[in-house]
């Protein structure tokens, strides 16, 4: 694959890649090894570790505004950095952990810096690129992310086989290395000026902005298929389906392939918040046929129908994946204040803490309990927040102050040094839920 489709263009944007990279390799080899670390190393029970990371994630959820704020007031840049020495620390504290309580400690941490610098990054992304590529060169990180998580699981393969309380301590060890390394090429990246406060009005608009809030909503409803395929599909291969066990992999596999070489290209066709909300839609379309194809995977049947069934199930969800990527983009951009890209990713982007906070309990109960119907009221739930999303963005677009970016990409708008104002199916869902 050529490495022009996988990069952005040189310059900023490039850097943020290397640093989305240098996190992704190190995360990749966690995930696969963070389980068995914490149950065989530190002692701690499957229901520990479920609490404590849903409590870290909880916090994660709850400080991604704050520290967005600080990113818009401070300058992105370096509480990008700093944040990225915090998400070091926690996973360091993570290797210290000997007891319950101090791996809540870490984790709370972990989940509070993980959510903060994915904030302060995307308020970077929006200072250093203007409004016409901010959604391809978020679509070209996210390629970058999933090649730098296949790699890094692959290490983490390499642990699980050596299967050593080491093996498992470096595994975490390049996990903190890679956070230091990104903020070392963060902390390199070209200055975004800081944007005084407004001296009337609430310091957190984004908490009263409730047509804001109304999309985001939906993109958290939506970002529950994130811990489908690191956690529900392969308990439903191996408890519901003929198909053999390493179909899961397989499934993840496929899924992170596909994001490597076709987000960018999906991302491209989005022009604006109209494009943006049709993605959406048709995420909820394509989500909600991928749920009825897992459904129909059921039985006792030939083990070689059933993997064609997943395959093709495990399909129509990374294109629904990328879809609503490339659309959500858009619309987290789009609607926020050039002066406040901060908070409002921030908010934005506690969706990600919510699904992987509550996503797996609810989606195993669902499934799991619910068998077919379950399936198909999960894939229903997609469908309704995708179409649901067209008319909240058409409301939000209009109580902006000026109209964002609604004739398309082209639009006016913040540019590098302007006015300084951003899983895969997501492979932590698995760990981190």
């Amino acid at each position: 694959m050529p490495t022009g489709r996988l990069l952005p263009p040189a310059g900023p944007a490039r850097s943020l890649a290397a640093a989305h990279l240098a996190n992704a390799l190190g995360d990749g080899a966690y995930y696969v090894c963070s389980a068995l670390y914490f149950t065989r190393v530190v002692g701690l029970s499957a229901g520990q570790i479920g609490l404590g990371l849903t409590l870290g994630w909880a916090a994660g959820a709850v400080a991604g505004v704050p520290l967005g704020h600080l990113a818009d007031r401070r300058g992105p840049r370096g509480v990008a950095a700093l944040l990225a020495v915090a998400t070091s620390a926690a996973v360091g504290a993570f290797l210290l952990a000997g007891s319950f309580a101090a791996f809540v400690a870490a984790a709370l941490l972990y989940g509070a810096a993980q959510s903060g610098l994915g904030a302060a990054r995307q308020a970077l992304l929006a200072g250093l690129v203007e409004p016409a590529r901010r959604t391809g060169v978020r679509a070209h990180l996210q390629s970058t992310v999933n090649a730098g998580l296949a790699v890094g699981a692959a290490f983490g393969g390499a642990a699980l086989q050596l299967d050593g309380p080491a093996a498992y301590r470096a595994v975490l060890a390049l996990d903190a290395l890679s956070f230091l390394v990104a903020a070392a090429v963060l902390a390199r990246l070209p200055a975004v000026a800081a944007v005084p406060a407004a001296p009337d009005g609430p310091r957190l608009a984004v908490l009263r902005d409730r047509p804001y809030a109304v999309v985001a909503l939906l993109n958290a409803v939506m970002l529950l298929y994130m811990p489908l395929l690191s956690l529900v599909v392969p308990l439903w291969i191996v408890g519901r389906t003929a198909a053999p066990g390493w179909t899961a992999a397989a499934l993840l596999m496929l899924n992170t392939l596909t994001v490597v070489v076709c987000q960018v290209r999906v991302a491209r066709r989005v022009d604006g918040l109209g494009t943006a909300a049709r993605y959406v839609r048709w995420a909820g379309a394509l989500l909600l046929a991928c749920c009825a194809a897992f459904a129909a995977s059921a039985g006792g049947g030939s083990a070689w129908v059933a993997v064609a069934v997943l395959l093709a199930a495990a399909g129509l969800q990374v294109a629904g994946e990328m879809m609503l990527a490339a659309g959500s983009w858009e619309i987290g951009f789009g609607l926020a204040p050039a002066d406040r890209q901060g908070q409002y990713q921030g908010f934005f982007g506690s969706g990600v803490a919510v699904a992987r906070m509550v996503g797996p309990l609810l989606l195993t109960s669902l499934v799991l309990g619910g068998g077919a119907t379950g399936w198909l009221v999960l894939g229903g739930l997609f469908a309704l927040a995708g179409t649901a999303t067209g008319p909240a963005v058409r409301w939000a677009a209009r109580t902006r102050p000026a109209a964002p970016r609604a004739a398309g990409n082209g639009a006016a708008g913040a540019g590098a040094g302007g006015n300084g104002a951003r899983s895969v199916s997501d492979a932590a869902a698995g760990t981190s839920g």
